[in-house]
């Protein structure tokens, strides 16, 4: 076990856990963080995204000890119900989800693009969104909301 202090969502956490464990895991059990999901466990179907640093990581491929000193945004962070972040509400309006499974990892993934490139274009956003799973194929509906927080004319 080891004392491990975290920076999640501007606030600093600290947990006594075995640094191996996946950030995932930490967030959920330890932290009581809901927005990310265990989808696959082996970083292949987005629903653990995180932004970490700046870029969009999958909370279950990674270490908690990789995670210190970082800088670490889940869905909680971006907003709230009152007060959504432009891309949550984008989503909304837009109708994007279905089930939902899927939303942590399309959002984050999608706000660590925007951050980075306000003004993508369509190709832009499908290759940013090519690595995560959606089975209810929600696919056009998250795109139209991308580009409704982007200001682009969906």
């Amino acid at each position: 076990m080891a004392r491990i202090s975290l920076r999640v969502n501007n606030q600093t956490r600290v947990v006594d856990t075995d640094p191996t464990t996946p950030l995932l895991y930490v967030l959920r059990d330890d932290l009581e963080l809901r927005g990310p999901r265990f989808g696959c466990g082996l970083g292949q179907c987005g629903a653990c995204t995180v932004i970490m640093a700046g870029n969009a990581v999958r909370s279950c491929s990674v270490p908690v000890s990789s995670a210190q000193g970082r800088s670490i945004t889940t869905l909680e962070g971006l907003g709230t119900l009152e007060r959504p972040h432009p891309l949550q509400a984008a989503f909304i309006e837009e109708q994007a989800a279905q089930c939902g499974y899927c939303m942590n990892g399309m959002i984050m993934v999608s706000k660590a693009l925007l951050d980075k490139n306000p003004h993508p274009t369509e190709d832009q956003i499908k290759q940013a969104l090519n690595g995560n799973l959606c089975r209810c194929g929600s696919h056009l509906r998250v795109i139209r909301a991308v580009k409704r927080a982007a200001g682009v004319k969906a």
